[in-house]
């Protein structure tokens, strides 16, 4: 039986610097696109381990103890860090007396706050993914490029042979057709995981987002824990003395 003498190994020894450097490349973006992936799903994980925690922050008999329950859900919970600038931004109205801030209007004061710790969040979510996109879309061509460059060598070198047989050629050329091979099986996982993603984002993003309105309503217009309202909520104060 005949040893068959064509492989990744045999292309990886007869190669050049330029076949080395693609299979360099998509190896380093193999390696990259798989680290994110499985950061990602842990992060996804850790937030819809969050998002149940919702239910304890509404249940709790004060904000801070609220807040307290969601950072035992993770301690990097999008959910606690935007109850925590709600909450500081609730505490904090009064300060801002004298300041460009105190323009606004209590409730745009938390609206702004909340506006800008969901967009905060939003970029934390995407990071990586323009990496993962980018794998994606180029990885395949880049086996491409091994894949000629491996055919043109092929060629020459069974056009100086002056062996032109097809089993002469068949086996050289199959041969680079690897790198093609590679640059795919570097891309799908890619494209699957980066869609996947984009869409467990939009869910997220759109709870962060419901859990905001609820905040903004609960700090403006929702009824106070306990009865004091001008203690717990001055924002609410503020509010009601400048009506008066």
């Amino acid at each position: 039986m005949q040893e068959n003498t064509f492989g990744f190994a045999h292309l990886w020894a007869s190669g050049d610097t330029i076949s080395h450097g693609v299979a360099v490349i998509l190896a380093i973006m193999s390696v990259i696109s798989w680290y994110l992936v499985l950061a990602k799903a842990v992060d996804w994980w850790m937030m819809r381990r969050a998002a149940r925690a919702l239910t304890a922050f509404w249940s709790a008999s004060s904000v801070g103890d609220g807040i307290a329950l969601l950072k035992q859900a993770g301690a990097n919970s999008p959910y606690a860090q935007l109850a925590t600038q709600a909450n500081g931004c609730n505490t904090d109205c009064e300060a801002l007396t004298g300041r460009l801030a105190s323009r606004f209007d209590p409730a745009e004061q938390m609206e702004r706050a909340l506006r800008q710790q969901l967009s905060t969040t939003q970029a934390g979510m995407e990071n990586g993914l323009t990496l993962l996109a980018t794998t994606g879309a180029t990885a395949p061509f880049v086996g491409l490029l091994g894949t000629v460059w491996g055919i043109y060598h092929a060629l020459l070198a069974i056009g100086l042979s002056g062996q032109a047989a097809l089993e002469n050629v068949a086996g050289p050329v199959g041969e680079a057709l690897i790198m093609t091979a590679a640059g795919l099986a570097v891309a799908l996982p890619a494209v699957f995981a980066y869609n996947a993603f984009t869409r467990a984002n939009r869910v997220i993003l759109a709870d962060l987002d419901a859990f905001a309105h609820d905040l903004h309503a609960f700090f403006t217009v929702g009824k106070p824990f306990v009865a004091n309202s001008a203690q717990i909520h001055p924002m609410r104060a503020r509010v009601a003395t400048e009506a008066a």
